[in-house]
């Protein structure tokens, strides 16, 4: 199964992630398929830059993001936010 995921680079105390697809097997900083983008939390706020064009691609041949990537693909509007979905699916019906 391929992910979408975080890999890690920078110094000590000081992470900068790359997102890539990879295999579901490899190591989190083992072999990767293809990087499509960058995300650095220190920064303030929190630099995101994303091929949108080929995270969408390996999101419609079955590609499972991670929850962190997830949440990120998300806040790019790659992914619908369908909390507020949920949220209404999960409330009680008024009584009759």
């Amino acid at each position: 199964m391929i992910k979408l995921r975080l890999r890690r680079m920078g110094a000590k105390k000081r992470p900068s992630y790359r997102i890539v697809a990879a295999d579901s097997r490899s190591k989190r900083d083992g072999r990767i398929i293809e990087q499509i983008g960058f995300y650095d939390p220190l920064t303030e706020p929190a630099t995101i830059k994303l091929n949108e064009e080929r995270a969408a691609y390996w999101l419609s041949v079955g590609a499972q993001p991670t929850e962190t990537v997830h949440i990120l693909l998300r806040k790019q509007g790659l992914i619908p936010d369908d909390r507020a979905e949920r949220a209404a699916a999960h409330a009680k019906p008024a009584a009759s």
